[in-house]
């Protein structure tokens, strides 16, 4: 069945940014009203908070039905035409036994974030809606005027436009982190960037296609043996993305993960494997994972022939690229070309 893509967004629209996980905004409020601005201003939206959005830390990890509530009554509002996470975390799964599936799945809207924000683009693509994985307010848009201006590309492509697919094309240098955020002074920078390498083309040949389903690699961890984890058989004919934190899981613990897809039967499945670029690595250490993942893929469960791409712009690095779960998309090996086929939104 088709996946359910949200209504695209305009100008003068309302986006709810939500805390569905840490309470950054309030230790960083400064690096939280930067974000804010630069979306506001960039997409000529408007930003409605909610009881959690700038709650403590304290307050939102004892009370993960605030944290719920307020996606509930996001997605209720019908003034509010896209949610955005403020930043990550480590524990927005246990807000999924609190949410409103009903309501949820009666009213589609774009849903964006990453990291630990996976927990919701996962559980609400469950109930037939395509998600975004993308930055959050934090970690993506406060720095959006010290990145590449594809950055800005791409979002307005994929958030704004119903009538086209699209081509991911690297943005040819990346950055691992931010300055500190207590200093004020350093607010809406990157570290230091680095030129990039390119995206690695680990295995595979022609062209794959299929559904667009992943997010961050330790997020999807909590997830494994719980009634929100996907059924094996839902694996058939995606294409997996995956990516890492910053807590950068070294190559040999990544493998270990891997290990469980391939346990699964996923490797089976799916139509491709794309992995984002690792926070933190150097080029050896990149190396070690291209062949700690193709080791796992191709040698352990015999699937020589599965497309793997990665070291890819999306994720824990910036600028990153917005992936829709849901979405169908073509891997190319003979151009070495990635894009959508089909609009993300309606």
């Amino acid at each position: 069945m088709r996946a359910v893509r949200p209504p695209r967004l305009r100008a003068g629209e309302t986006v709810a940014v939500l805390s569905p996980s840490w309470g950054g905004p309030s230790l960083f409020p400064h690096v939280f009203d930067r974000g804010v601005s630069e979306l506001e201003r960039r997409f000529q939206i408007k930003v409605r908070e909610f009881p959690s959005t700038r709650a403590d830390p304290e307050t939102l990890w004892r009370n993960p039905e605030l944290r719920a509530a307020d996606v509930n009554a996001a997605f209720a509002d019908p003034e509010v035409r896209a949610i955005v996470s403020s930043i990550g975390g480590d524990d927005s799964c246990r807000i999924l036994p609190h949410l409103d599936a009903d309501t949820i799945r009666a009213n589609p809207k774009v849903l964006l974030g990453f990291s630990d924000t996976t927990t919701l683009l996962t559980f609400v693509r469950s109930l037939g809606m395509v998600t975004f994985h993308g930055p959050s307010i934090m970690a993506g848009f406060s720095q959006a005027s010290a990145v590449p201006p594809e950055f800005e590309r791409h979002l307005r492509e994929i958030l704004f436009d119903a009538e086209r697919s699209h081509e991911y094309v690297p943005f040819g240098q990346y950055s691992d982190g931010y300055p500190r955020w207590e200093d004020p002074e350093t607010v809406g920078q990157v570290s230091r960037p680095h030129e990039d390498s390119g995206w690695h083309w680990v295995q595979g040949a022609g062209r794959a296609r299929g559904e667009l389903w992943g997010g961050c690699l330790e997020v999807l961890e909590f997830l494994k043996g719980t009634e929100y984890w996907p059924r094996p058989s839902f694996f058939r004919g995606k294409v997996l993305f995956l990516e890492g934190s910053e807590a950068a899981p070294t190559p040999v613990q990544v493998k270990w993960m891997l290990r469980n897809y391939g346990m699964q039967g996923v490797f089976e499945g799916i139509r491709g494997l794309l992995i984002g670029r690792a926070r933190g690595y150097g080029e050896d250490e990149k190396r070690q994972l291209d062949d700690a993942v193709r080791s796992v893929v191709a040698e352990e469960f015999g699937k020589p022939d599965l497309p793997i791409v990665t070291n890819m712009d999306f994720g824990h690095t910036d600028p990153q690229f917005p992936l829709p779960l849901g979405v169908r998309c073509l891997i190319d090996f003979g151009d070495r070309r990635f894009r959508l086929t089909e609009a993300a939104v309606s």
